[in-house]
């Protein structure tokens, strides 16, 4: 083993969304900090090349160590009952259903790499509605915010206009201080008839806040609306973190970033303070010394981090005094619903999620189920943007039918996307595998996750409404539909390390401080202690993060 001779400020593991907003507020404070980062570096002008041939066959691209091994326990069993819900198309058909959920193609959705899976996320940037901080003091179930919406709001501002938000010029329920720092997206042609809809039925649509340039700033240009954001952005207008937080971290020249460096063990001291973390990086074990360490992995990697650091005085792992990690884990509750809407044209273009619904989104949004739920316009957002994909998915038949029918009718696909709020259920948490490693050693982490009788509740009701806001557009025919009930997606995991006020059933105080060691902190959607309302977590995790950074300056 190595002994790192480098002295940091703070040590940060992981540069998603919370590490970088860690890593640039610490900077700029005048600190020195290193951020280890498990995955490689991407190259937006060279990885993602959207303008060459064979585009649409390639997702977001996958390098090297870019993606984490992850195993799957429990996923519940399905409802016969409930097989309305069950995921088809029209080029496949209904497949026969098995007695278990399974994980997607996607699974755990997620991107190891510089940026994290800010890379290829959408790019929704969301502030939490204040409801969802007290779910359990208004409704008894779930758990509370240890802090209120209120305590967040300036630091949503300041990551705001640091990314270059664009938004309307209102924020409803979600009070601003001050107005979205760029002015709203224009909306898609999909999302025009889909807004046209929502008023019919009492779900109004408007522009949705997007961490995406609607004009030149700070050196990058505005968006080109053409619709590829989770296939990797190659301008720079999307705010992921490798082009906003972190560029500006390393521009003040006191960062030390360091891709493809995998933490294996943190070394905790008699004392409780964590002492250092050993990393591996080109094959060379190195122990680095940690006056202050941020644990900004993720919902999975970071309990998987903390339960491995096992030892005579941590038995239970890390921040485990109350029990509580990787327990109340939450998945991506979703719903999406896609028909052929005749005379609608060029329905591929535009911004994705470009128009959001957010009236049910309150605690109380929908009934018979607590939690709220948001409806997007989600063409783009699920690939519907070139041929390959209207013909391996909404068009049956084969040969010149086929294509004459893609000729038809490409460009005409509506969908409606819908996300929902989960409550935390003690069925659903993440444990490490007895039986299987990484190449590291490390044990891998395994996800278990079942839908409680709430989110079957509330997956029914988005289905419901999605499909009726079809139906008031003009479609007549569904033509693909899948969801949380028998795949399990998680773009959005959350609350494996819950903050709360009562040490005994959370993991860290307010500011994201681990109750059982001074010196850890965390700084990602562990900390959620609600999902919210199907709002994108991105900009709550970074805010969550600036404040932390200036509770740790002091």
């Amino acid at each position: 083993m190595e002994m790192s001779d480098e002295a940091y400020d703070v040590v940060i593991v992981g540069s998603g969304a919370g590490g970088a907003a860690s890593a640039w507020a610490h900077t700029v404070a005048g600190l020195k900090v290193l951020l280890l980062e498990a995955g490689p570096r991407f190259n937006p002008s060279q990885d993602y090349p959207l303008t060459e041939p064979g585009w649409e066959r390639r997702t977001f691209p996958v390098k090297s160590g870019s993606r984490a091994q992850i195993l799957y326990g429990d996923l519940g069993r399905l409802d016969p009952a409930k097989a309305d819900l069950q995921s088809w198309n029209a080029a496949q058909g209904r497949r026969p259903l098995n007695n278990r959920r399974q994980p997607s193609r996607s699974g755990y959705a997620h991107v190891l790499g510089v940026g994290g899976s800010t890379l290829h996320y959408v790019g929704e940037a969301h502030r939490l509605h204040p409801e969802s901080f007290t779910l359990a003091r208004d409704h008894g179930i779930g758990a509370d915010w240890p802090l209120a919406y209120q305590e967040l709001e300036s630091y949503y501002t300041k990551a705001e206009y640091l990314i270059g938000v664009a938004g309307p010029e209102t924020g409803g329920a979600r009070w601003r201080s001050a107005p979205y720092p760029q002015s709203a997206h224009p909306l898609s042609p999909a999302a025009q008839r889909l807004a046209e809809a929502g008023l019919r039925v009492g779900l109004p649509f408007e522009p949705n806040a997007r961490a995406v340039l609607s004009q030149p700033f700070d050196g990058r240009p505005g968006c080109n609306y053409c619709g590829q954001c989770s296939r990797g952005c190659p301008l720079g207008d999307k705010g992921s973190v490798d082009v906003t937080f972190l560029r500006h971290a390393e521009m003040t020249g006191r960062l030390k970033l360091i891709p493809e460096a995998r933490v294996i063990h943190i070394e905790a001291a008699r004392s409780g303070r964590i002492a250092a973390v050993h990393y591996v990086h080109e094959k060379r074990h190195i122990r680095q010394e940690t006056p202050q360490l941020i644990l900004a992995c993720g919902a999975v990697q970071t309990p998987r981090l903390l339960l491995a650091a096992k030892s005579t005085q941590t038995p239970d792992g890390l921040a485990n005094g109350s029990g509580q990690v990787g327990r109340n884990f939450m998945e991506t509750l979703s719903w999406h619903s896609t028909a052929l809407l005749p005379g609608l044209r060029n329905s591929h273009m535009g911004l994705p999620a470009d128009a959001v619904a957010w009236s049910q989104s309150a605690p109380n949004g929908v009934p018979e189920a607590v939690g709220g739920c948001r409806y997007t316009s989600a063409v783009q957002e699920i690939g519907l943007t070139g041929p390959v994909a209207y013909a391996s998915r909404l068009l049956s038949g084969f040969g010149a039918a086929l294509k004459t029918r893609l000729r038809s009718s490409f460009g005409s696909a509506i969908t409606v996307g819908a996300t929902g709020a989960v409550i935390p259920d003690e069925r659903s948490y993440i444990a490490l595998s007895d039986t299987e490693n990484d190449s590291d050693g490390l044990a891998l982490p395994v996800i278990n996750s079942v839908l409680s009788s709430n989110s079957l509740k509330l997956l029914q009701i988005m289905a419901s409404n999605t499909r009726e806001l079809l139906r008031q557009t003009g479609t007549e025919i569904l033509v693909e539909e899948f969801g949380s009930w028998d795949k399990f997606t998680a773009t959005h995991a959350l609350g494996t390390a819950r903050m709360g006020a009562d040490s005994a059933t959370s993991v860290t105080d307010r500011f994201g401080r681990s109750h059982d060691h001074p010196n850890l902190w965390i700084a990602d959607a562990s900390l959620f202690p609600t999902s919210g309302g199907g709002e994108g977590p991105s900009l709550t995790i970074q805010a969550l993060a600036l404040r932390q950074a200036e509770r740790i300056n002091g």
